[in-house]
């Protein structure tokens, strides 16, 4: 299994996420529009917003518990049974702490 490649991949995916959470911190903060029609739009927008923070932040976590398993050197084994990842689950997701028997088992 090529780990470089994996690393590539999860530090790509985690600087999008970053940006992405960036981007998501700066509209929440921006200045309210005084019209209270467009407030109560704003603050649906905001709802669905913190709902990507929420996901996205997520995400981040299981990219960084992914990398911190590339440096441990137990990238690819699975978290909860110690077998192989496939590298076919792993280029669909490849911050997954699982195999596929465990995850279905979850």
């Amino acid at each position: 299994m090529d780990v470089t490649h994996y690393k590539a991949v999860l530090e790509t995916r985690q600087a999008e996420i970053l940006k992405r959470l960036h981007r998501i911190d700066d509209d929440l903060g921006r200045t309210r529009d005084p019209d209270s029609a467009e407030r109560a739009t704003e603050a649906e927008n905001d709802e669905v917003l913190e709902e990507f923070g929420h996901v996205g932040s997520d995400e981040l976590k299981a990219l960084e518990a992914a990398l911190q398993r590339i440096e441990a050197g137990t990238y690819g084994k699975c978290v909860k049974c110690g077998k192989p990842i496939s590298e076919e689950r792993l280029d669909v997701v490849p911050q997954t702490p699982f195999c596929k028997k465990c995850a279905a088992s979850l």
